[in-house]
């Protein structure tokens, strides 16, 4: 009777590894399935904002160089109406002297799956030009469609909304 003993903790002690190392597993999977997607999250959320800020950051002194960095956020339809329109751009922001700060001020995931999302972001910027030359301040409401390409999330979709 006392070989039982030691059998039964044994059976015990196993089954209770057993079931620690189970539930161990099975909450690192769960952590890590949970940081992926904090992470991929973040990543939407930092490239929307970049590229709401991209858009409503321009001077007419370095328009190329922001253009360019709207352009390196972009894809697409996006993408290509806004390198068509640059050289129009470039005339019209020199000729009045435009210059646009702009500041992020909210931004918030609408839906998002592993490869397109769409975000909305509230952005405040100063703008001064001719027209203006003290300057006024603009709220902007940008709704943004991102997908992911090359590791990348890049805007293909800006619309202004209410």
């Amino acid at each position: 009777m006392k070989l039982k003993r030691p059998r039964t903790l044994t059976a015990a002690l196993v089954t209770a590894t057993t079931v620690t190392a189970a539930l161990a597993i099975y909450l690192s999977l769960g952590l890590h399935a949970q940081h992926e997607t904090d992470q991929r999250r973040q990543d939407i959320l930092s490239a929307a904002r970049q590229s709401a800020l991209n858009f409503t950051s321009l001077d007419y002194r370095h328009y190329g160089r922001d253009s360019a960095n709207v352009l390196s956020g972009a894809t697409g339809d996006f993408k290509k109406q806004f390198a068509a329109q640059t050289a129009q751009l470039t005339k019209l922001v020199a000729q009045n002297k435009s210059v646009s700060e702009g500041q992020i001020l909210e931004a918030g995931i609408v839906r998002s799956d592993t490869d397109s999302a769409r975000v909305l972001v509230v952005a405040d910027s100063r703008v001064t030009n001719t027209a203006v030359p003290k300057g006024e301040a603009r709220t902007y409401r940008l709704q943004l469609d991102l997908v992911h390409r090359d590791g990348h999330w890049l805007t293909s979709d800006v619309e202004f909304v209410g």
